[in-house]
């Protein structure tokens, strides 16, 4: 799956690292309703060229993984700033 890294110069090499970076960070730094959202954006960062649909939840079971999701964040970091801002 990676051979095309094989056969990269060292520059490339490099050039393929900061971009792999810049999308992690993009990643990382999402915050409030960005968090929530399907990001292709980044597996298109692969040299393989596939857009697979995701299985999505029905609603209860959506919202049930929201909610736990948001209280994992509440456990994993209380310090985290909090936002009234709604969605929109």
């Amino acid at each position: 799956m990676d051979e095309d890294l094989e056969a990269m110069t060292r520059e490339q090499l490099i050039a393929e690292v900061k971009k792999l970076r810049a999308g992690v960070r993009a990643h990382r730094d999402s915050s409030r309703h960005e968090l929530c959202w399907h990001h292709p954006q980044l597996w298109g960062l692969l040299p393989e060229k596939t857009d697979p649909l995701p299985i999505v939840p029905d609603w209860p079971e959506f919202l049930s993984g929201c909610l736990r999701y948001r209280k994992s964040l509440d456990e994993q970091v209380p310090q985290a700033p909090r936002s009234h801002e709604p969605y929109g």
